[in-house]
């Protein structure tokens, strides 16, 4: 998978990569299933729950990477 960047969606990225589920819910996105979250960004995700983009990409690239090894 590619890097996930500011303007990935969010229903991609659990897609692809389920392992990322606790970095949404450790910044308050609890509603993962809903259609709206889904077609978020991950910057508009961010936004929206008052969190540092770079921080959450950093914490989902590094879930992506650790169950990748």
């Amino acid at each position: 998978m590619a890097t996930i960047t500011k303007d990935t969606i969010i229903g991609d990225i659990l897609d692809i990569a389920p392992e990322t589920a606790p970095a949404f819910l450790s910044i308050g996105m609890h509603c993962l299933g809903c259609p709206a979250s889904r077609n978020e960004t991950v910057e508009q995700a961010c936004m929206v729950h008052g969190v540092s983009t770079e921080e959450l990409l950093e914490q989902l690239n590094l879930a992506i990477a650790a169950n990748r090894k």
